[in-house]
């Protein structure tokens, strides 16, 4: 999955994502190295942390464990699993999510198609769905911000009809095509 140390209110508001720092690959595998196996990369089968360099797949790394020779990256156990996207994308990928940005505007900027950014969105909602808290916060106040979002003026009103529809005994029998 994505074992995030963060909960899902601590991805929103108190990861930063230094976009001038995270410009190129080598920042964004750190970047990513931390926040993904924050207690460092592991073996997803037996958990060693002894490991050999397998390839090199671009920016990706594959490793053999030493232990049990299982094959794995760093994304190997996370919601980026099976994603051949570039280090900088996912880090920005999941800047996006957590500043509220809508899919198709991340697709389009990211240059990924839009049906793929939708499933690693759900993929990483649903792992922090998975991972908030069940109890409540110990604290007794709880401070809230408003978020606002403004839509923009409509520029005309929509139309309404001008006569009420007829009661549904009186309208006509349509032709179903099926």
């Amino acid at each position: 999955m994505f074992p995030l140390t963060a909960s899902r209110h601590k991805l929103a508001g108190m990861i930063d994502f230094p976009i001038d720092e995270l410009l190129d690959d080598a920042a964004c595998l750190t970047w990513l190295a931390q926040h993904l196996h924050p207690e460092g990369l592991k073996c997803p089968h037996c958990g060693a942390t002894e490991r050999r360099r397998a390839q090199q797949n671009g920016p990706w790394t594959a490793w053999r464990c030493k232990r049990c020779d299982h094959y794995h990256t760093l994304l190997s156990g996370t919601v980026f699993e099976k994603t051949r996207q570039p280090p900088a994308k996912l880090v920005l990928l999941l800047r996006g999510e957590a500043c509220g940005e809508p899919t198709a505007r991340l697709a389009r900027e990211l240059k990924i198609g839009r049906v793929q950014v939708h499933r690693l969105r759900q993929r990483i909602q649903q792992n922090l769905l998975a991972t908030l808290p069940a109890e409540p916060l110990p604290d007794d106040v709880l401070e809230a911000d408003e978020l606002y979002h403004n839509a923009g003026e409509k520029k005309r009103a929509t139309p309404r009809p001008t006569r009420p529809a007829a009661p549904p005994r009186q309208q006509k029998a349509r032709t179903r095509n099926l």
